[in-house]
């Protein structure tokens, strides 16, 4: 079964407004999946339609076997939402939030305590959690958002940019969390962000979205390949020989770009033979910025 079925999913709004143009995707449990692209592009959009807010256009989408559109109860009780401005009531506490919430999840008053409880802990919330919302910060707000999605144990997590608003360090705390959701626990998480440099930190997946459409979907390496064709090998090294495919970008520093990492051995060897020092080797892959820029100026023809 897969946490996430996508068909050929299309939205036009009133208008005329296409906001996704029939992409295709599929997440199996317990994956961290990345869903980027730019304000715009259509993640928001997608979150909609596997929460059952809005209906297709075209095409079909499903969560867990469970279709959002004619059974949004079965899947609103299989997920968890934290949208980038969360809403709650200022007028309840952290604790007080938490627990109105865990009631419309159908959890008992003992069972709600102890979860909401375990939750403001992991969060970093204990402190605050007898202080009205109304005085919390925006990234207190956002943790206790979190703890909300998380009170009825999801089987999968939407998240819409989860640390807006929070300093390093509860970034930091919410990343392991979800790291430790997925591991441990087997919660998908379907992350939406325009951050590319932080999906590429906590994401085991990807998926690249551009103007509704889908650009390309995989692990970090299957988008590389399908992107880039080779791969730059950089060493710091003395007296390499002549003949050798290498160039120097700065003082003892030398590159080349190589197709497989096969090739490295021989050309160590070579510069070895002929008295060469080599102090340090690395290869420079492409990050997942480069990936999706790289894409982007070719990918949507290829899409169309």
């Amino acid at each position: 079964m897969q946490a996430v079925s996508i068909q050929k999913l299309s939205k036009t709004y009133p208008g005329g407004k296409e906001a996704l143009k029939r992409i295709s995707l599929s997440l199996a449990p317990g994956e961290v999946f990345g869903f980027l692209g730019p304000n715009g592009a259509g993640k928001t959009t997608t979150v909609k339609l596997l929460t059952g807010v809005l209906t297709p256009s075209g095409g079909t989408c499903a969560v867990f076997d469970t279709n959002p559109q004619t059974e949004p109860e079965k899947t609103h009780a299989l997920s968890g939402i934290v949208t980038e401005h969360a809403q709650m009531y200022d007028q309840l506490t952290g604790l007080e939030n938490l627990l109105f919430y865990a009631s419309l999840f159908g959890l008992n008053r003992t069972e709600s305590i102890h979860r909401a409880e375990t939750l403001l802990n992991q969060l970093g919330l204990e402190e605050a959690k007898d202080r009205k919302l109304a005085a919390y910060s925006t990234g207190m707000r956002q943790r206790l958002s979190l703890a909300r999605a998380l009170l009825h144990r999801p089987r999968i997590l939407f998240l819409d940019e989860p640390t807006s608003g929070l300093d390093p360090e509860s970034a930091q705390n919410v990343n392991q969390m979800i790291h430790n959701l997925a591991k441990q626990e087997g919660i998908t998480v379907f992350l939406c962000t325009h951050q590319l440099r932080y999906a590429q930190e906590i994401c085991t997946r990807y998926g690249l979205l551009e103007e509704g459409y889908l650009l390309a979907s995989g692990t970090l390496e299957e988008l590389r390949r399908k992107v880039f064709s080779s791969t730059i090998l950089r060493i710091r090294a003395a007296g390499l020989p002549e003949g050798l495919p290498f160039r120097q970008t700065e003082a003892g520093i030398f590159e080349t770009q190589i197709q497989s990492e096969q090739e490295i051995p021989q050309l160590i060897r070579e510069i070895a033979a002929s008295g060469g020092d080599i102090y340090a080797v690395n290869t420079i892959d492409p990050s997942l910025e480069e990936i999706y820029f790289a894409l982007t100026s070719k990918g949507k023809e290829e899409v169309k």
